[in-house]
């Protein structure tokens, strides 16, 4: 049987179709596409006609593939995520999709797209039995999860996303130094929760889940190793010194000198200068000395949600 989840993110939509047997899967399809509908509406709840738009032209691409791989229409789930959560045009953005190309999304509280990111990244084999600290840095709100491979300890998703930031931030390109002593500011003033279970739970890993950490990878791995790590592998151990020679270039280039990075895409060249200023702030913060990376995400949580 075939089954196919959308992820319809505040900055790129993502679709996977598998095919199931018993309780093991093959990947027939992915692909991620920029849809950005947060973009220019995000910070005031609502979806710009640009942006209903532009998720008409993904949406419309992903039932065409859909009905290529002959998935039934009833084996389709589309999880809306911040930007639809909290959009005011909620209702109107949903019918207009259902109406062009006939796929219900269901919206997802952030509570439960954390517990499917947790299920992820556990697929993906990026736990042990050590207490990690999971992040999933998306377009509209940030996911963090405290857990090991057996168990959850506390999750919340705070509205704190890649486009949020850049759009009240990144006044500059480069961003500057007075942006990135802002940022943190706000995150030590809006994470408080986090900062009281770090504080309990004292986490030693990061595990950064797919986006801008699959990025933060493959610059790694093109500078080591001159290509881009195998597809086969969905958990990577990023050595922190790598990181911060990263954080160096992504924060003193602009656009332009960003997507001549190897390894740089166009999908994350501008959200992911403020994501690695929050990865920044959680490594020094909270005195985490070791990164693990996972490309399972949300998507493959709800598979695995599926399967369990």
């Amino acid at each position: 049987m075939k089954q196919a989840i959308i992820d319809l993110g505040t900055n790129t939509f993502h679709l996977l179709i598998v095919e199931k047997n018993g309780s093991a899967y093959t990947t027939l399809f992915r692909e991620s596409l920029p849809a950005k509908i947060g973009q220019a509406g995000i910070n005031q709840g609502f979806i710009t006609e640009e942006g209903i738009g532009r998720a008409l032209g993904v949406l419309t691409y992903f039932r065409q593939v859909l009905d290529q791989h002959g998935v039934d229409p009833g084996q389709v789930i589309a999880t809306g995520t911040s930007a639809i959560r909290v959009a005011r045009n909620q209702a109107e953005f949903i019918d207009r999709v259902r109406e062009a190309t006939g796929i219900p999304i269901i919206v997802i509280s952030g509570e439960q797209e954390a517990d499917y990111i947790y299920q992820g990244v556990r697929a993906a084999g990026a736990l042990d039995e050590a207490t990690s600290l999971v992040i999933d840095i998306g377009g509209g709100s940030v996911e963090f999860i405290l857990g090991n491979q057996a168990r959850t300890f506390w999750k919340q998703s705070f509205e704190i996303g890649g486009q949020r930031l850049r759009e009240r931030f990144m006044t500059t390109d480069p961003i500057n130094s007075g942006s990135i002593r802002r940022l943190h500011d706000y995150f030590q003033e809006n994470l408080l929760p986090l900062a009281n279970a770090i504080h309990q739970y004292q986490p030693t890993v990061l595990v950064g889940s797919s986006g801008s950490f699959d990025t933060l990878v493959d610059i790694w791995s093109m500078h080591e190793y001159g290509h881009l790590p195998s597809s086969a592998q969905s958990s990577f151990t990023l050595p922190v010194s790598e990181f911060y020679r990263v954080y160096e270039l992504l924060i003193t280039r602009n656009h332009a000198e960003r997507m001549q990075i190897p390894g740089m895409i166009e999908l994350r060249v501008d959200m992911i200068v403020v994501a690695v200023c929050l990865i920044d702030y959680v490594l020094k913060t909270y005195g985490i000395s070791q990164i693990r990376t996972s490309t399972y995400s949300l998507k493959e949580g709800v598979l695995a949600s599926l399967q369990g």
